[in-house]
């Protein structure tokens, strides 16, 4: 029987990996495309690569299970393909998708340009504002979609009001939480249906794989997995085995994290070169009561306008030494991206506008570096 854990910084070590293999205490990397199989009763019993069922896969999904406090986890190739793989799962033509307003822009871009064409309909939600939603709900409503912290405005929706609704209308509740980390929030244990994670942010937190996963209940998880295995978006046994190896340290990265992330925040948010700054943990916040009652940290994603133009934002991206220009997040390393020519260039102008997502907003991952330095620098490119 596989040895169970209270704590979760114990769960990220050792979940998933009893009994050892021949006793290694590192999990080998299992390089088979295929394994000896007799006596299975279907298809999806066949231990092959492309079912994400071999002894690599297995350790994975145990512990992302463990993590989160739920019955069963599937891991897939990225964030998208976990994210794909279950709206294509639960959701067919005819039926109808209600989903956070402000989101990842390849969710927004799935949404808005292919599932349309699949005969599935959809309606943007306020995540703050559950009294707007029964006005969008529908008959063949079947799904409600949100992110525990958006991307990338750094908002939090009423989470408790998005369990509570889904479950008075029979709805599947999916949350994105990606930003969060099971560290700072575990939504199964909060209530939702099904937690989804693009793995190659914190999760793995070395910005050197691509990875996704859903978590959730057996009976849901078998049905994605069905229609994963169709779809074909495998993890490779190698970025399991480097995913499993960046989970044991996601509690001591996740917490430094936090506590950067807040001090940057705090920083940014009485320089005078700075227009805005978005962080839930800053008590200036619209987010702040709701991030404290939700959360045990805020985590290590912030976003900022810069007073000024595109020419004074080009400067001080220029002018930036620790931080990496570069998409992206949750690793190592703080990294600076402009969301309008990256994460959400595929929207319109004009709806990049109308979220509030301006030329001038810049996101920030906090990296572990020392505070001190990152303020230091972030002073110097702000002309300080």
């Amino acid at each position: 029987m596989a040895k169970q854990f209270e704590r979760i910084d114990t769960k990220l070590v050792h979940s998933g990996e009893h009994p050892r293999y021949e006793g290694a205490v590192t999990t080998p990397i299992f390089q088979s495309a295929m394994f000896e199989t007799y006596g299975g009763e279907g298809y999806h019993d066949i231990k092959y690569i492309r079912l994400n069922n071999t002894p690599n896969h297995a350790v994975l999904h145990a512990k992302l299970a463990a993590i989160e406090n739920a019955e069963s986890a599937l891991v897939t190739s990225s964030g998208m393909a976990a994210i794909t793989s279950t709206l294509l799962t639960l959701l067919a033509a005819g039926d109808h998708l209600l989903i956070q307003s402000t989101l990842y822009g390849g969710t927004d871009s799935f949404v808005t340009d292919d599932i349309p064409r699949l005969g599935i309909e959809f309606d943007f939600i306020d995540p703050a504002d559950p009294g707007s939603w029964h006005s969008k709900l529908r008959p063949n409503t079947k799904v409600i979609y949100v992110e525990t912290i958006s991307n990338p405005l750094i908002e939090v929706g009423d989470l408790r009001a998005v369990v509570a609704f889904a479950k008075e209308h029979g709805l599947v509740s999916m949350i994105d939480n990606t930003f969060a980390s099971p560290v700072n929030f575990r939504p199964i244990d909060n209530g939702f249906d099904l937690s989804l994670h693009s793995c190659t942010k914190y999760l793995n937190g070395h910005s050197d794989i691509v990875a996704g996963a859903v978590i959730g209940s057996n009976d849901m998880i078998e049905k994605i997995k069905h229609k994963l295995d169709h779809l074909g978006a495998t993890l490779d046994p190698h970025a399991c085995f480097l995913l499993q190896r960046g989970l044991k340290t996601l509690a001591l990265r996740v917490k430094c994290q936090n506590g950067n992330a807040l001090g940057l925040a705090k920083f940014l948010d009485s320089h005078a070169a700075i227009g805005k700054v978005n962080y839930p943990a800053l008590e200036s916040s619209p987010y702040y009561e709701r991030a404290r009652d939700l959360f045990d940290g805020c985590g290590g994603m912030l976003s900022f306008d810069i007073a000024g133009d595109l020419k004074t934002v080009d400067r001080f991206m220029r002018k930036v030494r620790i931080p990496i220009i570069a998409p992206s997040l949750g690793g190592t390393e703080t990294l600076l991206t402009r969301p309008a020519v990256t994460s959400h260039a595929g929207m319109s102008p004009e709806d990049r506008s109308k979220k509030g997502i301006h030329d001038t907003l810049i996101r920030m991952s906090v990296g572990i570096e020392s505070i001190d330095d990152l303020i230091e620098d972030l002073d110097q490119a702000l002309g300080g």
